[in-house]
């Protein structure tokens, strides 16, 4: 049961003689004024009025409070400001400067608040698909184009490139997430052990390409081919001399793939699952390797070359670049199938369509494979800090709306390292870290007849990092 109190101040001591008090007569305050750099972040690419325009509102025009921009708006800086769940939105909703960053000073109605409310941003969320959805509903008459949606996240890593580059790399990769509730599609997964979906992540670089959501009980590339084609050619389009390689795990080394990467002029890079096959035709090079450990007592590698393909599942006959590696033996022990124990050799493979003149096997192997690892810390950012985890709509259809938005919200943190914080301490920070170091800034609003005035806390520690990223969205002339 809450409690009521109506005390007006709290005492807490006193300190060198003068008494601690406290209460809740600040005034207008918000804790989120690093918001106005997203907001000029947004503007400065257009995210929320690019996906803005992939939904269509079937509601009375005279009558809506609320439009698409201002939901979209709201949900997707809410998510970087590190509010994951719609229930926040009843307090946020009150926020002036967030309010402001959506171009709002206040609501038409008197009853109504200066941003949306849990449920409107809800109905949103839950909105059906597609194109011209003519089935809306009562309480759901905005609809979604999920093409559209898929073709501005290439768009906006499109138009973040000032000019084409000579090589792209995209990253694929599968991920889980845990289901706790009775939602659409939902399956248990044994490698991860629990009800989960199995969403397909596509990035280039930093940048998000695909967010696909699917259910846990498919094999890890399903879709690839659609996703890929799909991305392929909207790159080619606007660059069309532009070489793409594509880089996965040993779950992505499908037959279907590859080939249809080499009927489209795309190359590849897949990890290759262990056989006794494979690990027979290198037995040579793991014995140079351990005895090359036994005479310097470091870890060795030895690298090997060559044409392979398999008995049935292959259609063709490919380069296979091998890396055997034996660990110097220690007392530890790893119960980890991936980090075998030391001393015992750990054989790796790779499937690949670059020339071995252009890529040697080692350097192959060390400094093109070995950096996919770096998409692992993307998805992290996205799912852990910016809440694409947070699935727990009854559709699959909710769910995958949730999921881009995640995406957008991802996004658009980025744009503003991109653009406003290079070169400082924060170009390449979590989205975790840049949120409290400068999106969580208190402030206190004032309103007057001429300006709204929103003044931060003068002990705020990275006042020139907010001042750097200022001047650079000012030079944009993105105010």
């Amino acid at each position: 049961m809450s409690t009521k109190c109506n005390r007006e101040s709290y005492d807490f001591g006193r300190v060198e003689g003068r008494r601690l008090v406290a209460d809740f007569g600040g005034g207008t305050l918000t804790s989120n004024s690093g918001a106005l750099l997203l907001r000029q972040a947004a503007k400065a690419t257009g995210l929320v009025t690019r996906l803005a325009g992939c939904f269509t509102d079937h509601r009375a025009k005279d009558r809506v409070e609320y439009g698409v921009p201002t939901l979209l708006g709201q949900r997707l800086f809410s998510l970087a400001l590190g509010c994951e769940d719609l229930n926040d939105h009843d307090e946020l909703r009150h926020d002036p400067l967030l309010a402001a960053c959506l171009d709002r000073l206040g609501a038409k109605r008197k009853d109504c608040a200066a941003l949306a409310g849990r449920n409107t941003l809800g109905r949103l969320e839950r909105s059906p698909s597609g194109p011209e959805t003519l089935n809306v509903t009562r309480y759901h008459k905005i609809s979604h184009d999920p093409a559209a949606i898929e073709r501005v996240l290439v768009e906006l890593f499109l138009d973040a490139k000032a000019a084409a580059p000579k090589q792209i790399v995209l990253d694929l990769d599968a991920s889980d997430i845990p289901l706790h509730g009775d939602q659409e599609g939902k399956f248990f997964h044994g490698y991860y052990g629990h009800y989960c979906y199995l969403p397909l992540y596509i990035f280039c670089g930093e940048h998000l390409l695909a967010a696909k959501l699917r259910p846990a009980n498919i094999d890890g590339a399903a879709g690839a081919i659609e996703e890929v084609s799909r991305i392929v050619t909207q790159i080619r389009d606007r660059w069309p001399s532009v070489r793409i390689i594509l880089r996965a795990d040993s779950g992505f080394a499908r037959d279907e793939l590859m080939t249809w990467a080499e009927d489209n002029k795309v190359d590849y890079l897949f990890g290759l699952a262990k056989t006794k096959r494979l690990i027979t035709k290198i037995c040579p090079e793991l014995d140079q390797a351990r005895a090359d450990m036994d005479k310097t007592g470091v870890t060795a590698r030895v690298f090997a070359d060559f044409t392979w393909s398999t008995l049935k599942s292959w259609s063709a006959k490919r380069r296979v670049v091998a890396k055997a590696e034996v660990l110097p033996p220690t007392n530890e022990t790893s119960s980890d199938p991936e980090k075998p124990n030391p001393g015992k050799a750990n054989p790796r493979f790779v499937v690949t369509s670059l020339d071995a003149e252009e890529h040697d096997a080692k350097a192959l192997y060390e400094k093109l494979y070995c950096a996919r690892g770096d998409m692992e810390n993307r998805i992290k950012d996205k799912q852990l800090d910016l809440f694409g985890t947070r699935t727990s709509a009854a559709s699959m259809r909710a769910n995958q709306l949730r999921l881009w938005l995640s995406g957008f919200a991802y996004t658009l943190i980025k744009a503003l390292q991109r653009i406003a914080l290079a070169g400082t301490a924060f170009e390449n920070a979590s989205p975790q870290r840049l949120r409290l170091n400068l999106l969580k800034i208190a402030a206190q609003v004032t309103l007057s007849a001429r300006r709204l005035r929103a003044a931060m806390t003068s002990a705020c520690p990275h006042k020139d990092e907010f001042t750097i990223a200022y001047q650079k969205l000012a030079e944009l002339k993105a105010f």
